[in-house]
C-alpha cells in the first residue's frame, strides 16, 4: 500500500466518492446526489463523530439498533478476544461457543415458552425464517388447509419478499404486488385509544373467525409499530386479537426485532402481554448493531414438530448463521443489561422525555406525540392543525436542521422518530427536547 493511500481522506472527497459508488438504502438519488452528506468517522457512547469532529446526539441509535451505545468496552473487548480464537465456523454440522453460550442466555432471558434458538442475519431473515417455520410446522401437523397469513394494517416486517407479503405499507411495498403472497389485513389504530380500540377489535376477531381455518399464523409488532409511524396499541388490544387467534389455530409471531431489548421498558414488549407467542424474531440490539445478528426464538412445541423423519428437517440457513463474532458481541450485550441495570435507565429517561414532550406537545406544529418506553413518534403539522402536503417533506427538511443543533434523528414522513441509545444520559436528554423546541421554533417562523 502506498503512503499516499494511508492519510485519511478529505470530507470532500468521501463525499465524492460516496456520490460516485455508493447506492443507499431507502434513498432517492436525486435528491442525494444535491446534498452533503453528513460523513461519520468515529463514535462514543450516544454520540456520532463527523469527519471534521463536530459531535452529534445519535437520536435514532443507528437505525434503532445502539442499546449500550457506541464503542462500548465491554462488547469491544468481547470482539477482540473472540478474533483471537476464530472469527467464523459454520452452524452446519458443527457448533461454536459463543453461539451455544448466546442461545442459552437468549432463552434464559426471554419469555415462556420460548426454548429454542436459530440465528440469522437480519430482522428480515428473522421473519423470514419464522414464516417457513409457521408454515411447515402447519403443513406437517396435518393442516394442509393452514396457508394463509394474519397480519396488522400498516405493518413492516423487512425488505425480503416474505417478510414484504406480510407487510403493509404502500410506498415500501406496493411495487412488489405481482411477487407477493396474499395475506389477511387487520385493522390497528394510530394510538391507544379505548374507543377506537373497542371498536377496531370487533372487526379484527370477526376476519379471524372468517379466516380461522386457513391461517397458518398471525405476525405483529408488539405494541409498537414502528416504521408505520410508530403507531402504538394497547395490551389489551393485542391479547385479544392474539388469543382469538390461537382460538382458531394460527400460531402467534411476535416481531420484536424494533421493540425488543428495552425498548418499550421491557426487556421484550411480550412480557407485558398474557398471550405467550410461539415464535418470537429478534434483531437490531442484539448485538447492538456491532455485526449483522438476529434470532428466531421457537418453542418447544414448534422445535419438535420438525424432529423426526429426514423430510422434517427445516431446510433453511445461511452462510454465516451463529457467526461467531457476532455472538460473542451478542453475548456481552446480555450481560450488559444486568451489570448496568439498563432498564432502571431506560425507566427514568423514559419519564424524563414524557414531561418533555407534553411540554413541547403544545406547539401548533405538533399534531400529536406517542410514546411507550424509547420509542417515540411527534407528528409535525401545519399551524392551522392540517398535514403537510407530503411533497414538501417537511419532517426530512425538520431533521436535517437539527444537526446544526448537534442532533441526528430520521423521520417518518412528516412523523419524527426519537429512537436514542439506551444509555442516552439526562443531559443528553435535554439537548433532544431543546433541538425539538428550536425545530419547532423555526418551522413556525418558516409559515
Amino acid at each position: 500500500m502506498s503512503e499516499q493511500s494511508n492519510k485519511p481522506e478529505s470530507p470532500s472527497a468521501l463525499a465524492e466518492s460516496d456520490r460516485r459508488f455508493l447506492w443507499h438504502p431507502f434513498t432517492q438519488h436525486a435528491e442525494w446526489q444535491e446534498s452533503e452528506p453528513l460523513v461519520i468517522a468515529s463514535a462514543e457512547g450516544a454520540e456520532l463523530i463527523d469527519s471534521e469532529g463536530r459531535r452529534y446526539l445519535d437520536g435514532v441509535a443507528s437505525l434503532w439498533v445502539g442499546v449500550h451505545g457506541h464503542r462500548h468496552p465491554k462488547v469491544d473487548a468481547a470482539i477482540k478476544a473472540q478474533l483471537d480464537r476464530v472469527a467464523h465456523s459454520t452452524l452446519l454440522g458443527l457448533t461454536n461457543v459463543p453461539a451455544t453460550r448466546l442461545a442459552e442466555k437468549l432463552i434464559q432471558m426471554a419469555p415462556a415458552p420460548m426454548s429454542r434458538v436459530f440465528y440469522s442475519d437480519a430482522g428480515s431473515t428473522a421473519v423470514e425464517i419464522a414464516l417457513k417455520m409457521a408454515f411447515q410446522w402447519q403443513q406437517q401437523a396435518g393442516d394442509a388447509k393452514r396457508t394463509r397469513f394474519a397480519r396488522f394494517e400498516h405493518a413492516y416486517h423487512g425488505d425480503t419478499l416474505g417478510a414484504v407479503s406480510v407487510g403493509g405499507i404502500d410506498i415500501f411495498h406496493q411495487v412488489y404486488g405481482p411477487l407477493l403472497f396474499e395475506t389477511v389485513a387487520l385493522p390497528t389504530p394510530l394510538h391507544p385509544d379505548p374507543a377506537t380500540e373497542a371498536k377496531l377489535l370487533q372487526q379484527a376477531l370477526a376476519t379471524l373467525e372468517a379466516e380461522g381455518e386457513a391461517l397458518a399464523a398471525i405476525i405483529v409488532e408488539p405494541l409498537v409499530q414502528g416504521a408505520a409511524g410508530m403507531r402504538m396499541h394497547s395490551p389489551a388490544y393485542l391479547n385479544a386479537i392474539l388469543a382469538k387467534a390461537k382460538e382458531v389455530g394460527a400460531l402467534v409471531i411476535l416481531d420484536e426485532v424494533a421493540t425488543g431489548f428495552g425498548r418499550t421498558g421491557t426487556l421484550f414488549a411480550a412480557e407485558q402481554l398474557e398471550v405467550a407467542p410461539d415464535l418470537m424474531c429478534l434483531g437490531k440490539g442484539l448485538s447492538n448493531g456491532y455485526l449483522p445478528l438476529a434470532a428466531t426464538l421457537a418453542s418447544e412445541r414448534i422445535f419438535q414438530g420438525f424432529v423426526g423423519s429426514p423430510r422434517k428437517t427445516f431446510f433453511h440457513g445461511h452462510t454465516f448463521t451463529g457467526n461467531p463474532l457476532a455472538c460473542a458481541a451478542g453475548v456481552a450485550c446480555l450481560e450488559l443489561f444486568e451489570e448496568e441495570q439498563t432498564l432502571v435507565g431506560v425507566a427514568a429517561r423514559a419519564r424524563q422525555l414524557e414531561t418533555g414532550l407534553k411540554a413541547l406537545s403544545a406547539h401548533a406544529h405538533v399534531a400529536a406525540h406517542r410514546q411507550r418506553g424509547l420509542m417515540i413518534g411527534v407528528d409535525l403539522c401545519q399551524g392551522n392543525g392540517e398535514a403537510f402536503d407530503p411533497r414538501a417533506r417537511t419532517g426530512a427538511r425538520f431533521c436535517q436542521s437539527l444537526r446544526a443543533r448537534g442532533v441526528v434523528l430520521r423521520p417518518l414522513g412528516d412523523t419524527v422518530v426519537l429512537m436514542p441509545p439506551l444509555c442516552v444520559s439526562e443531559g443528553q436528554v435535554v439537548q433532544l427536547l431543546e433541538a425539538l423546541k428550536w425545530g419547532l421554533e423555526a418551522l413556525e417562523q418558516e409559515q
